[in-house]
């Protein structure tokens, strides 16, 4: 009986792993279906609003588990010198991790690459949901990428303290 128990109980371990493991990689993942238009936009230093940039080979995934899940991948055309000049930088962006099998996004590569300043970081829309910013960076050979992070705002309303002066009021519920 116990050799029976000790065989159920390291099944059930090891299925309720593989379990996690696949709704953390795969299960929540949805492709996104690009619009060709608006997929990439940067936030203009003159309007302050978001526009789109020119791109192609766009590939991204989100899921609705957690507002932080989306990347994206694209090329671009346009020069760093060009989005320089018309768009916001952002020196607080860092790339988050994507799942192995979404190989274009690499967060280490990426992270590299804005650190030895070969990649640029900018704002791609801030407050895309309450809290959190859709960061864009550009390597210099024209490859994008595009992910959700939480903001200042965000990182002190999600912990349970009020919004400073200098932040958007949250929305109901925060």
């Amino acid at each position: 009986m116990g050799k029976f128990l000790t065989v159920l109980l390291l099944t059930c371990a090891i299925g309720g792993g593989a379990l996690m493991y696949y709704q953390q990689v795969y299960a929540y993942y949805d492709e996104v279906t690009p619009n060709g238009k608006t997929d990439v936009q940067i936030t203009s230093l003159i309007t302050g609003a978001p526009e789109p940039i020119l791109y192609d080979e766009f590939r991204a995934i989100d899921a609705n588990s957690s507002p932080i899940r989306y990347r994206a991948c694209f090329h671009t055309t346009s020069s760093q010198a060009m989005l320089t000049e018309t768009y916001v930088l952002d020196d607080e962006a860092v790339p988050l991790t994507a799942p192995g099998w979404f190989n274009c996004f690499d967060a280490k590569d990426i992270g590299a690459a804005m650190e030895d300043g070969s990649a640029l970081a900018f704002l791609g829309t801030a407050n895309i949901e309450y809290g959190i910013d859709r960061m864009v960076a550009i390597h210099e050979d024209g490859r994008g990428w595009a992910w959700d992070q939480i903001n200042r705002c965000g990182e002190i309303v999600f912990d349970g303290n009020p919004a400073p002066a200098d932040c958007p009021a949250p929305p109901e519920g925060y």
